[in-house]
């Protein structure tokens, strides 16, 4: 071609302007063009476009610039992966105007393009700049404006002012290219629309390889659509995250300008130095020893200098609040006004009075020593005899806070001694966080169920506990979590269990052991008549004007359904009782039949509630069912059947321990029950003695040889053990060998040896409150525990026939012989 553009800017300004002749590009552009490759994306004709241009890439503009016009070809790679290889080109591109050239570093450079006309590539040749090819222009005829493409052309536009309201960032470019042009030309504006796009390369070559207009703007006006939806999402999305900023930074400065503002007017000052000024304002009532004090002052210097968002500052001002929450130094006023604290006890118990008797003497000497410090009591006892609030009443006698934890089932050591600060959640054990609590270094802690106490692969918390109720170590008792020394001397300590055989014997040694062997009948109807139906009327809403239970309805209570040592289960017969009036008194209608004639008949209307209810001794089988016990159940009268006294954790009880023969050509023995070792070394020992001493009791002296003898002791589902029961079980053994029956209401008790001997025993006091409650008359005890018996009260002795033996004989005499002497 002859002729060709100058290059300059102004000739191709407003190519498509209506007062413009329209020119073919094959008269305007060159048919061999150096190509320039792009990525990722094509460009389209009518739009002006920077591009850089690499060293490898330059020689192919300086050959357009010197020889084509300043004219070359913009075509898109089919790979972006790949090379620039002619196979993997494009054969649709479009020819570009160089405008500018700016020279870059080493051979790159930048240009500023304007982009004319598509061409296709009819071949591409390789030359000395790079890639040359022959192409070809489509004939640029002008296009038929129907009213179809007028409506298409309207789309566009209205989805491109669509597009400007969300994205203002192309709102320039598209008021410039609808100022400049007009809309006559729908192809030039279905390539302006696909550059605006941001659709894959792929979807935009398709585009400009579309010569048809009609088939274009189409292309073009589904990628707008498209445009406008992704346009309206990240709007949103933007949207979205915008609001949660601006209120999360509205937030911020609102927090801080009223810091600021409460920092000018001196109401409040940063986080740090409040944490600070409160670990110093508690620290200015304490009085901690040495090493308490300068590792305080070492942790308040490192936590001034450390950032409150490092992780260290959580753990050093847990560590610090701990330190200065702790009561060092204060101590509480004791109290040892003997007869203040008579007082309190008799208010809070009835009975009890050697445990009373005690308690004061361990109050005396606390008053002439000036202080009760080292002192760790334990209360043995079975359930439901008040060993808690016994624990309760001794605080409030010395005026020492309570605080009570139990250790039923611990298994953990971190439990007692806290966990190091090195674990997260870390935290003090039981001891100071109760000191923490309590505001005192003086408090009573009680240590509920310590017989109870377990043991893991995780630690020994029975071992743990020997340095805290050691009274030589505890006054310097140091905490994994706070690693400080802490005095724990101050503190009474009262621990409370069921039996003493699970309390492991080091920590035993600590403790002074008071029992409480149980309550008799006469002190459960004081106990409830004083203190239980009182509070169950209260818990269930109830007056006495209501309810009432009489004296003797109250013993058969106590004697047929309660006759466990505490009063846990009286207590609990008696709300069932409060629950079964009250709906009586709540319906206006019968209560269970009875009631002293007080409730309405069955036949009358039930409108109104009974006046009172007035429960007499007939009543209570309609309230609680049958009688959960007889009076005369444990006295059967038989042969080889002898009442026992045995001592379990549940406070004294009867056995009645049955013996019997079966005829067989060899003679055997055998026990039944779920005897523990110990019994069945009695029973063993029982059977040997009497089988050597048949004759001596009158007996036929080959009586076991064709007979099996088997003893057997109720109830067979609970599990007993003990050496009490050998001479219980020889007399059954005697019993039957005579075919004599014991003495009625006889119950007996004692270890038996092989030579005769009957030897102590233990629990005298729970196994004669046992026998008062079966209401038995004549007891057999061991000589050895005379004195036992003797030290009991009177009225626990009082209506007893109670003989001492020291051998099997004396036990003969009074259990199956002729005359019974006291």
């Amino acid at each position: 071609m002859s002729d060709t553009p100058t290059g300059e800017p102004e000739e191709n300004e407003k190519p498509f302007a209506s007062d413009t002749p329209l020119i073919l590009a094959a008269e305007l552009l060159p048919d061999n063009l150096p190509i320039l490759a792009i990525r990722p994306r094509p460009l389209f004709p009518g739009i002006p476009v920077p591009l850089e241009v690499g060293a490898e890439q330059a020689p192919s503009v300086k050959h357009a610039v010197d020889f084509c016009a300043k004219t070359i070809g913009i075509v898109l790679v089919k790979d972006p992966e790949g090379n620039e290889h002619p196979d993997n080109l494009h054969q649709v591109g479009v020819a570009a105007k160089i405008l500018k050239v700016f020279p870059g570093e080493g051979d790159s450079a930048s240009i500023l393009i304007n982009c004319l006309d598509r061409f296709r590539v009819k071949e591409y040749k390789k030359a000395k700049f790079g890639t040359l090819a022959h192409v070809e222009y489509p004939p640029a005829a002008a296009p038929t404006i129907t009213e179809e493409l007028r409506a298409y052309g309207m789309a566009v536009l209205t989805t491109l002012k669509e597009l400007v309201k969300m994205n203002p960032l192309q709102s320039e470019a598209i008021k410039m290219f609808l100022s400049r042009s007009t809309f006559d030309d729908p192809g030039r504006l279905a390539d302006f629309a696909a550059n605006l796009t941001t659709a894959s390369g792929e979807e935009l070559q398709g585009v400009l390889e579309t010569f048809d207009v009609r088939e274009r703007i189409n292309k073009v006006l589904v990628l707008l659509k498209r445009e406008v939806e992704i346009s309206r999402l990240h709007g949103e999305i933007n949207r979205q995250i915008h609001e949660k900023i601006s209120g999360q930074q509205k937030e911020f400065f609102l927090k801080e300008q009223l810091k600021a503002i409460k920092k000018e007017l001196g109401l409040e000052k940063e986080g740090k130095a409040t944490e600070i000024e409160k670990f110093q304002e508690r620290l200015k009532g304490l009085t901690l020893n040495a090493e308490a004090q300068k590792t305080v002052e070492d942790e308040l210097e490192k936590f001034q200098l450390l950032e409150p968002h490092s992780p260290e500052y959580t753990v050093s001002r847990n560590y610090l609040d701990w330190l200065t929450a702790l009561p060092w130094g204060k101590f509480s006023e004791d109290s040892y006004d003997l007869g203040r604290a008579r007082k309190i006890l008799d208010r809070d118990h009835y009975g009890l009075e050697d445990v009373k008797d005690r308690i004061l003497e361990f109050i005396a000497v606390g008053k002439l020593k000036g202080d009760i410090s080292g002192s760790i009591l334990c209360l043995i006892g079975p359930p439901g005899v008040g060993k808690t609030s016994v624990g309760k009443s001794i605080a409030d006698a010395l005026g020492r806070t309570f605080y009570r934890f139990s250790l039923g089932g611990m298994r953990d050591e971190a439990e007692i001694k806290g966990h190091r600060r090195t674990y997260i959640g870390a935290l003090p054990g039981k001891f100071l966080q109760a000191m923490k609590t309590a505001g005192t270094s003086n408090p009573l802690i009680m240590l509920d169920e310590i017989d109870k106490i377990g043991a893991s692969f995780q630690g020994d918390p029975a071992s743990a506990l020997l340095e805290v109720l050691d009274p030589e170590q505890n006054n310097s008792f140091r905490d994994h979590y706070l690693d400080v020394p802490f005095d724990l001397s101050h503190v009474l300590f009262v621990a409370t269990g069921n039996q003493l055989d699970t309390i492991p014997r080091p920590l035993l040694d600590r403790m002074e052991v008071i029992r409480l062997s149980g309550y008799i009948t006469e002190e459960k109807r004081e106990i409830a008549r004083r203190y239980l139906i009182p509070k169950t009327l209260k818990s269930h809403g109830l007056k006495s004007s209501q309810i009432a239970i009489k004296p003797d309805a109250l013993n058969h209570l106590i004697e047929d359904y309660a006759r466990e040592a505490g009063v846990r289960n009286l207590e609990n017969l008696i709300k069932k009782i409060a629950r079964k009036a009250a709906m009586a008194i709540v319906k206006g209608g019968d209560a269970p039949a009875g009631k002293g004639g007080k409730a309405a008949g069955k036949g009358a209307p039930a409108a109104k509630a009974p006046a009172k209810i007035v429960l007499e001794k007939k009543d209570i089988e309609e309230y609680l069912g049958k009688p959960a016990f007889s009076a005369d159940e444990v006295f059967e009268s038989k042969p080889g059947v002898v009442t026992g006294l045995a001592w379990t954790s549940m406070g004294g009880a009867t056995l009645q321990i049955e013996a019997t023969a079966v005829q067989s050509k060899t003679k055997g023995f055998k026990q039944t029950g779920q005897l523990g070792a110990v019994m069945v070394e009695s029973s063993d020992i029982a059977y040997s003695y009497v089988m050597a001493h048949l004759e001596e009791y009158g007996a036929d002296p080959s009586y076991f040889e064709e007979r099996f003898v088997h003893i057997h002791v109720p109830a067979g589902a609970t599990p007993k053990d003990g050496p009490s029961a050998g001479v219980t079980m020889a007399t059954a053994l005697v019993s039957l060998v005579l075919g004599k029956p014991v003495r009625k209401h006889l119950a007996m008790t004692g270890e038996l040896t092989l030579t005769g001997q009957v030897l102590p025993i233990g629990g005298v006091k729970e196994k004669v409150i046992a026998a008062r409650r079966v209401r038995t008359k004549t007891l057999i005890f061991p000589e050895a525990n005379r004195k036992d018996f003797e030290e009991l009260p009177a009225y626990l002795k009082k209506g007893f026939s109670v003989h001492f033996a020291a051998r099997f004989e004396d036990v003969f005499k009074v259990a199956l012989g002729k005359s019974h002497g006291r």
